[in-house]
């Protein structure tokens, strides 16, 4: 079975990985980043090998994200990203095809477990089933 791993982030935690400091998001070291990077690529290697790994990506900071609708025409209409500062977005995902959702758990609390500053947030790991009929149980 398919699941999507979403590691949930803030605009402000992007800035503390650029080294920007603020409320509650203390600025990342260049350590601190490669203790992250290294995590997250053993991980992502990992996956990969025992092939479980359909796709993961890290995504661009919040403020680079738009909003599409569609006018009466059809044509797009787009505005500013849709999130506020405080509210958390999607930083990145995995998409993992694995037996149940036990081991989706699992390889979500390794990726819980990657290390950040002391004192950084933290949130933890969405674990989502892809597709399936409405009502049916993980």
């Amino acid at each position: 079975m398919k699941y999507m791993l979403m590691v949930l982030g803030k605009q402000s935690d992007y800035e503390a990985m650029a080294g920007r400091a603020s409320e509650g998001s203390p600025a990342w070291s260049e350590a601190d980043l490669k203790a992250m990077f290294d995590h997250m690529g053993a991980l992502n290697d990992d996956l990969a090998e025992a092939g479980e790994l359909v796709d993961g990506q890290g995504l661009a900071e919040p403020r680079q994200a738009r909003l599409v609708t569609a006018g009466a025409d059809g044509a797009p209409v787009v505005t500013d990203g849709p999130y506020g500062e405080t509210k958390e977005v999607l930083a990145g995902y995995w998409i993992v095809d694995v037996p149940d959702f036990a081991r989706a758990a699992e390889i979500a609390a390794r990726a819980h477990a990657c290390p950040v500053p002391e004192g950084a947030p933290n949130p933890p790991v969405v674990v989502h089933p892809v597709g399936g009929a409405p009502g049916t149980e993980m």
